[in-house]
């Protein structure tokens, strides 16, 4: 599953519009409407802002694992 397709999953999965995900993590809402078209590509800090807000790992987020589950930060 490609990044739009996780993205677009995860914001359905948390009941969330494009509007209130892009709040959420400091985004416009046309943004988020482009990373799910796949027209545009989001920067590391939108990445991680992404997926600490839906608590999922980063290769979750652009496809390269099928497990969600985040690293552990270390203490």
């Amino acid at each position: 599953m490609s990044f739009p397709e996780r993205l677009m999953t995860l914001r359905s999965r948390f009941h969330l519009t494009k509007k209130a995900l892009a709040e959420a993590v400091g985004l416009s809402e046309r943004l988020v409407y482009y990373y799910e078209q796949g027209q545009r590509s989001p920067n590391m800090e939108t990445l991680i802002a992404l997926a600490d807000f839906f608590d999922v790992s980063i290769d979750y987020l652009v496809g390269r694992s099928d497990d969600p589950t985040p690293p552990r930060k270390e203490s």
